[in-house]
């Protein structure tokens, strides 16, 4: 994703400078480290054998998405390929940012629960075994928690291996069925049913949306072909289908908030903002400011998150 963005600026830098395309591929190329030369490379080669950049940039096995391809094309038809190249470094450094703050607030609550993890397998394997050794010897009767754990903890101690072989085996089995049609489609599901978590999943969605429609929009590149692209880089089976049933309206004659605004997926200000943006001509702007609002929004759910992670886990330490 970095060296995404790098090409992308210098690139845009380079074009508005008035240096060609060809050179500025091959100094590009020379600066990139190895794995962005080759592709670089490879876009030099096919530029130089006569292709435009958007159509070599097709062919780099998914480093530049359908949007970024899209965009490049259109800029090349409208002659501003470095004011469109401009705004996507911008748009992506925004992107990056944005991921990056939400990634970062994640680390605390997965380090407590994967130090939760393990403190629980060090109890179960080395501690309680002592104690249940302890037990035997007063000869008393226990309780049935007590029994239940050292049952537990005797089951880890003599068959940790079917356990972690059948986790192991689990996981992948899962995320296989995940990897499916309606696997993902269910669990997509039930993810945006989680509390705090599913909302902030939707918000991450829906300024990603908006964030490219507006750049889409931008470069003056139909709605409708726009929603077509949109739909298949959401990383959303849900919104993905949600966004296709949107494009179809607008094949029919309706508009983009009229389309939207009988989804339930979408919330009602997204459909009463783009309305604004067609009634006054700014579409792509009021996009731009929608998704900042989801970026916003997404920002505080995972504060929220963070401190609910706390009391959760001193419960569950609590029952433990």
């Amino acid at each position: 994703e970095d060296d995404v963005v790098n090409f992308t600026r210098q690139l845009s830098t380079m074009i508005a400078s008035g240096l060609p395309l060809v050179d500025a591929l091959k100094i590009l190329r020379d600066q990139s480290r190895p794995k962005m030369a080759k592709i670089v490379e490879m876009v030099l080669t096919e530029v130089e054998g006569g292709s435009s950049l958007g159509s070599a940039l097709k062919k780099s096995n998914g480093v530049f998405s359908e949007v970024y391809v899209a965009l490049v094309k259109a800029g090349e038809s409208a002659g501003v390929l470095d004011q469109i190249m401009r705004k996507m470094a911008d748009t992506l450094d925004k992107q990056r940012n944005f991921r990056s703050k939400t990634k970062g607030a994640m680390v605390y609550p997965m380090i407590i629960m994967i130090g939760m993890v393990g403190v629980a397998t060090i109890m179960m394997i080395f501690v309680v075994p002592k104690m249940t050794d302890m037990y035997k010897d007063f000869g008393a009767s226990l309780p049935l928690p007590t029994q239940i754990l050292i049952g537990i903890s005797n089951f880890m101690v003599n068959y940790w291996y079917l356990l972690f072989g059948g986790l192991a085996v689990g996981f992948v089995m899962l995320y296989r069925w995940a990897k499916t049609e309606i696997g993902g489609l269910i669990v997509e599901q039930i993810s945006f049913k989680v509390p705090i978590y599913g909302n902030l999943k939707k918000d991450i969605i829906l300024a990603e949306f908006a964030r490219t429609m507006g750049l889409l929009a931008t470069a003056a590149i139909p709605i409708l072909d726009g929603l077509r692209i949109v739909a298949d880089t959401m990383g959303s089976m849900i919104y993905g289908e949600e966004i296709k049933r949107v494009a179809i309206k607008v094949e029919k004659g309706l508009n983009l908030s009229e389309s939207i605004m009988v989804s339930t997926d979408f919330p009602p200000i997204l459909s009463q903002m783009i309305a604004v943006g067609e009634q006054t001509g700014k579409v792509d702007e009021v996009l731009t400011k929608l998704a900042s609002y989801y970026e916003e929004q997404s920002e505080m759910k995972v504060k929220t998150l963070t401190t609910a992670i706390e009391p959760i886990i001193m419960v569950f330490m609590g029952i433990g």
